[in-house]
């Protein structure tokens, strides 16, 4: 089994890439605790095993030495990440290759001249746009079809060009620049919120808001660059006293220092979320008490209880259907559609509860559900965060004092039935 230390700065994406992987993989890796950028990577033995001095830098348990976060990534793998046939594999390289020659230069020029690592400059700044944006128009136009990039299946090339865009969804694409790329949205979220993702990234927060140029930032953090320079020759003490300062290098333009002190403070000026339900009147409805309910008893009882407990002004009901059921392949696949459209939704648990089902056979199937959500009109609106998916179903308002409102709700809630076309139930999910 692949092992070993690996050195790297915090929250570098780049390192992220084969921690991710690792996760998939089942893999233990230990990341150099002792590891100082810009002391470190200076010194004498490290330079022996990585004679550039860059991280992420990966050493095996058996004394190999590993440069180049593609390749660390890769060789931590397994074989479901690295594709398991010739044309995956030379996909999932393909893959890796536009992350770092279409997308990876061009967002460096943009986000670090507005954190203030890089100078700013308005030219290579509108460039970098230009060839993002193009980049993000391949990528919305190759997943039109597509859960993942390569094949059918989460491989390798998914999360490293996800982390390659990581720090765009982070600081730069706000609601309306990521309107146009409703696609890649979908697909990035899918891949940040698995658990092994979220195991090394935490929650990812997509922007809000742009951040904004300020000229004082990249003078600050020139001025702090200087001091520090002046202290480490002064003395060695001092610079190892200083080891918690967190320090950015890219492999493509020289190294920056402060990136991660920039990070935090981006993060902390950003303004709280609003909780969207929180303006709507109280209901005698207890939500979570029903879905423990429903999670505990038969339908035979939690359906009753659902229309005992129902408050019909300060809910509703909708029934959802998928709008390209023809584009449905795999049941698995159709699966995986309502799970991601699930973990991009998690913030809406607390005022929502659905059960959606696939009916039908692979190459014949179709995803509809039932939702129940706080308020009368159609949630999604409410906050940026929930408007990825919901585009790509039809929403239809459902009576709750109509029979056939009842028997949708006991149909869906119970997994029974057929479609609109007489396709037999395959399988469900609840979202709760």
């Amino acid at each position: 089994m692949a092992s070993g230390i690996l050195y790297t700065y915090p929250e570098n994406f780049r390192a992220y890439k084969a921690l991710i992987a690792a996760q998939f993989s089942g893999i233990q890796i230990k990341i150099a605790d002792d590891f100082v950028f810009g002391e470190t990577n200076k010194s004498e033995a490290f330079l022996k095993k990585f004679p550039l001095g860059k991280v992420p830098a990966f050493e095996t348990c058996d004394g190999k030495y590993i440069t180049e976060s593609n390749a660390i990534a890769y060789y931590v793998a397994n074989d479901q990440l690295r594709g398991k046939t010739d044309i995956e594999r030379a996909l999932v390289i393909q893959w890796l290759g536009f992350a770092d020659s279409e997308i990876l230069p061009a967002s460096c020029a943009w986000v670090f001249p507005l954190l203030g690592i890089m100078p700013y400059h308005k030219q290579t700044v509108e460039h970098a746009k230009e060839d993002i944006y193009k980049a993000l128009t391949a990528l919305n136009s190759h997943l039109l079809t597509r859960t993942y990039l390569v094949e059918e299946r989460l491989t390798l090339a998914d999360i490293c060009v996800a982390m390659t865009l990581l720090h765009l969804y982070q600081y730069i694409l706000e609601p309306e620049l990521r309107k146009p790329y409703q696609n890649v949205n979908r697909w990035f979220q899918t891949v940040i919120y698995q658990p092994e993702s979220i195991a090394v990234i935490g929650a990812f927060k997509l922007a809000d808001k742009t951040i904004e140029y300020d000229p004082k930032k990249f003078a600050e953090n020139q001025g702090k660059s200087s001091k520090k320079e002046k202290k480490e020759k002064e003395s060695k003490k001092e610079a190892k006293e200083s080891k918690k300062e967190c320090k950015v290098v890219t492999e493509k333009t020289a190294a920056v220092e402060d990136e991660a002190d920039a990070t935090e403070e981006a993060l902390a000026a950003e303004p709280k979320k609003k909780n969207p339900f929180a303006s709507m009147p109280k209901s005698s409805f207890d939500l979570d008490d029903f879905k423990r309910f429903y999670s505990n008893e038969d339908e035979s009882k939690s359906i009753p209880y659902f229309w005992q407990k129902f408050d019909s002004e300060n809910y509703s009901i909708w029934l959802s259907e998928y709008k390209y059921n023809n584009e449905l392949t795999k049941v698995f696949m159709s699966c995986n559609l309502i799970s991601g459209m699930y973990q991009r939704l998690d913030s809406l648990r607390k005022g929502a509860f659905a059960s959606c089902c696939i009916f039908g056979e692979d190459n014949d199937n179709t995803i509809s559900g039932i939702w129940v959500w706080r308020g009368q009109d159609l949630v999604f609106t409410l906050s940026p965060d929930w408007q990825v998916d919901f585009e790509s179903y039809s929403w239809t308002k459902l009576d709750p004092s109509k029979e056939e409102t009842k028997t949708l709700v006991e149909q869906y809630f119970s997994w029974v039935g057929t479609d609109k076309e007489g396709r037999k139930f395959n399988q469900g999910k609840v979202f709760k």
